[in-house]
């Protein structure tokens, strides 16, 4: 099974799972009257939106590239977030709204062991199927399976607080642990919400994921050559689970257009192979100056005209400057 079938798959599981506790949660408050109950309904409602169109993405960004997406389709995944972030964010505003009014006015829940033991069940299922999409969304570079999954787990923490509002209704008789705790579930949910939006715009407006260039950078240090002079201005954007790498490097003037070639070629062959999704990377050659003799570790250069004096560390701070390292 290809990556992009196993995530098709998965985003399914997510949206039948989603749409048969909806409606667990729908019958634990036709029993209970409870108003955590029905937070916990009201959250769940998103779920089903939210999974249905994190499916349609990961099916779009599953589409090859073509002439008017000469990136592929990636970056609907940031999209998926952001509707499902825009979706959490006004649930939680209603549900704010409606346990303010349940605390003013509390009213009696009814059987509250029923509700117990319907959320719970629903809890599990949730903790499950979350774990399995956040897991399998980082394998497969997926942040709309990622973003689902983290849904997934706040529907089963929502469950779980509800569960123990019920329980200590029944225990005390205090109707106002009712709407208090979906006062505090609604406060949750919301800024969950507004997370979500803030990574979503993150990636659509190509905020730089400092992880993965730092890897990069690690990487090409790590696998150094004598001929890679120098590397700034490196970036790394990321279209769904795909990258898209560009940098230049600083290489001997001397170089004839095919050992020029064959370095390059080289460079983006090792960086492909550290990453298990598809790279594509540009690497544009600076011929070198004499300014840079003194970090040039080429043996036998015909051409140099300062002594080595060391060689200059690609770090975060250093490789994506765009300018030349110099000795200070």
């Amino acid at each position: 099974m290809t990556p992009t079938q196993t995530k098709r798959r998965l985003g399914l599981l997510s949206l039948v799972v989603s749409a048969g506790l909806v409606a667990i949660k729908f019958y634990a408050y036709h029993l209970t009257r409870s108003q955590v109950v029905l937070t916990d309904a009201l959250e769940s409602i998103i779920n089903v939106f939210t999974s249905g169109f994190a499916l349609y993405s990961l099916y779009l960004a599953g589409l090859p590239k073509d002439e008017n997406h000469p990136y592929g389709h990636g970056k609907i995944e940031y999209l998926s977030v952001g509707f499902e972030g825009a979706l959490i964010f006004i649930a939680g505003a209603f549900i704010l709204y409606n346990a303010t009014l349940g605390l003013l006015h509390p009213h009696p829940v009814a059987r509250p062991d029923w509700g117990v033991l319907l959320l719970a069940s629903t809890a599990v299922v949730n903790l499950g199927v979350g774990l399995l999409l956040v897991r399998s969304g980082k394998r497969l570079k997926s942040v709309a399976l990622v973003g689902d999954g983290q849904h997934l787990y706040i529907d089963a923490l929502t469950s779980i607080v509800s569960s123990v509002a019920l329980v200590l209704v029944a225990a005390t008789g205090v109707v106002r642990f009712d709407a208090g705790a979906a006062l505090l579930l609604g406060a949750f949910i919301l800024a969950n919400g507004g997370q979500m939006l803030r990574r979503s715009v993150s990636g659509l407006m190509d905020e730089a994921d400092t992880a993965i260039v730092a890897e990069v950078i690690a990487e090409l240090q790590a696998r150094r050559r004598a001929p890679w002079i120098d590397v700034h201005n490196l970036r790394v954007q990321r279209y769904g689970a795909n990258l898209h790498i560009d940098c230049h490097m600083q290489m001997p003037y001397y170089f004839t257009l095919e050992e020029v070639h064959t370095q390059l070629h080289d460079i983006e062959e090792l960086i492909r192979a550290r990453f298990a999704v598809e790279v594509e990377m540009f690497v544009h050659a600076d011929p070198c100056t004499f300014a840079a003799c003194s970090l040039c570790l080429m043996p036998d250069c015909p051409v140099r005209q300062h002594p080595f004096q060391h060689e200059v560390q690609w770090t975060l701070s250093n490789a994506v400057k765009n300018e030349r390292h110099h000795l200070k």
